[in-house]
């Protein structure tokens, strides 16, 4: 790369002032994220009580919210492609306060349920946030390197503040109402909007062509189907025809989709964009990455909390190791995100990716062997941790540096669309595989068999290690600007 020299002569290159002022500004939308995602797991048996509903049915909020957030990504995402990525963002975070206020005034099971779902939308901040980032450093000469850093500064964010959320719900929930309570969280997203208002700049949309509604009709079927088709697996069982007739409608509606996207001029999935060399490793890894960062919790949560004396196996932990349990998972987690730029700096971006890949295959292959003791569990969640904090920052990057900058948002957040649609299908395949007498909603509701447990694990690692390949198999970074260690905001 030829270094500028000084003179009037000099090619310019647009300074990142204010870059890091942006990037505190989204953090904060970040926090928020996290608040979201660690603030409700600590007291979900207290939400049941509230509305006075049985623990299992908790379960339906998590459905509910999935497909919510596969729907939403990708018109999203390409909404803001269009009119800016900054008034999608505000968008999404007034309908996610909106769930969130919903869920504080509920009566009931069914508002409760609606205002879950509607708080969904705030799956789609990160995407948005990683594209606003890839273009305001656009002519900085060292997009990339920046973008890698500053998703792994928001993504650490979002994971100490997950934490944040689950001690603070936890401390509370005996000294205060349930109003008081979910009050919290929906002051907290109400205020980022205003954060966001003042404190990102807008930026007009590049795309062009029009909104490609037939995409979105056919693409909201087909994941609609799917979804449908998931859920009626955990309500009907494997046994049952319905799920699987309508996984398949769903699954063959994405011929005429293809087919549609592929002659309309403005797509809303660009599957030409997702086949490229550069784009489908990073998007099938997402979806294999979801298996595990989304699917694989509840298993976690239940091994841990099952007694050795009744099943043969667990580790007999109470609530309070299961928060502990989480807590380093998500500190490791935030570590991971936080040493991306290192990790890429030493092994180039690719490499980056592909060892973060095999980190998550070995911290879920050690559960194999090594499932005895509350100490093997925290080592191998530590490990897994370190892996998937590096990839929840480096996917959307790698999909934003893989796309034309009219389609960054849309790259972007079909990250997460894939790995969440990953996460619901793995849901469904591990709770077939832990069905025995109950259900996986927790030790008293049946006692599940190791092998289901040793299935989950062997899934997870499987699908981390078919990421590493696929990964490999994308074109290998060259800008060695970007990699300057020396480079800052």
């Amino acid at each position: 790369m030829t270094t500028p020299v000084s003179g009037p002569a000099a090619p310019p290159v647009r300074p990142v002032h204010g870059l890091a002022a942006i990037v505190g500004f989204l953090v904060c939308v970040e926090v928020a994220s996290g608040v979201l995602q660690g603030y409700y797991t600590p007291i979900f048996s207290d939400i049941a009580d509230h509305l006075d509903i049985a623990d299992a049915d908790v379960n339906w909020f998590e459905a509910a919210q999935l497909i919510v957030s596969a729907l939403v990504v990708p018109p999203l995402c390409r909404l803001g492609d269009l009119v800016g990525h900054k008034k999608v963002l505000l968008v999404s975070t007034a309908v996610t306060a909106l769930g969130s206020w919903v869920l504080v005034v509920s009566p009931g099971f069914t508002t409760f349920l609606i205002g879950w779902a509607v708080q969904g939308a705030y799956v789609v901040w990160l995407p948005l946030e990683v594209a606003i980032i890839h273009r305001r450093t656009r002519d900085s000469g060292r997009q990339g390197l920046l973008t890698r850093r500053a998703a792994a500064i928001l993504v650490g964010a979002l994971e100490l503040s997950v934490i944040i959320g689950a001690l603070t719900s936890g401390a509370l929930v005996e000294a205060t109402s349930m109003g008081t309570l979910l009050a919290l969280p929906a002051i907290v997203v109400t205020a980022v909007f205003f954060v966001i208002w003042f404190g990102v700049e807008d930026a007009p949309g590049e795309a062009t062509g029009g909104y490609d509604w037939g995409g979105l009709a056919l693409i909201t079927v087909a994941v609609g189907l799917v979804m449908g088709g998931l859920v009626a697996i955990r309500v009907q069982g494997p046994d049952s025809v319905l799920p699987w007739l309508l996984i398949l409608l769903g699954i063959g509606v994405l011929v005429p989709f293809v087919r549609y996207e592929q002659g309309h001029p403005a797509p809303m999935i660009d599957v030409r964009l997702l086949a490229t060399r550069a784009q489908w490793p990073v998007q099938l890894t997402a979806f294999l990455f979801g298996m595990s960062v989304l699917g694989a919790q509840i298993p976690l949560s239940t091994f841990a909390r099952t007694e050795p004396s009744e099943a043969g196996y667990g580790l007999g932990a109470d609530a309070a190791f299961v928060s502990n349990l989480i807590g380093v998972y998500v500190v490791f987690l935030a570590i991971g995100a936080f040493t991306l730029p290192l990790t890429a700096r030493r092994l180039g971006p690719r490499g980056a990716l592909v060892f973060s890949s095999l980190l998550v295959a070995l911290g879920y292959a050690l559960w194999l062997p090594f499932h005895d003791s509350t100490t093997q569990a925290l080592i191998n969640m530590a490990v897994v941790g370190l892996g998937s904090g590096a990839l929840v920052a480096a996917l959307p990057a790698a999909a934003a540096a893989a796309a034309p900058p009219d389609r960054t948002g849309f790259a972007t957040g079909m990250t997460n669309a894939t790995k969440t649609v990953g996460g619901a299908i793995a849901s469904a395949v591990f709770a077939i595989a832990l069905t025995a007498t109950g259900t996986i909603d927790g030790p008293d509701e049946g006692q599940a068999p190791l092998s289901g447990y040793l299935t989950v694990w062997t899934i997870c690692a499987v699908a981390a290690l078919l990421a590493a390949g696929a990964l490999l198999l994308m074109p290998r970074e060259t800008a060695p600007a970007e990699l300057d260690p020396l480079d800052a905001f």
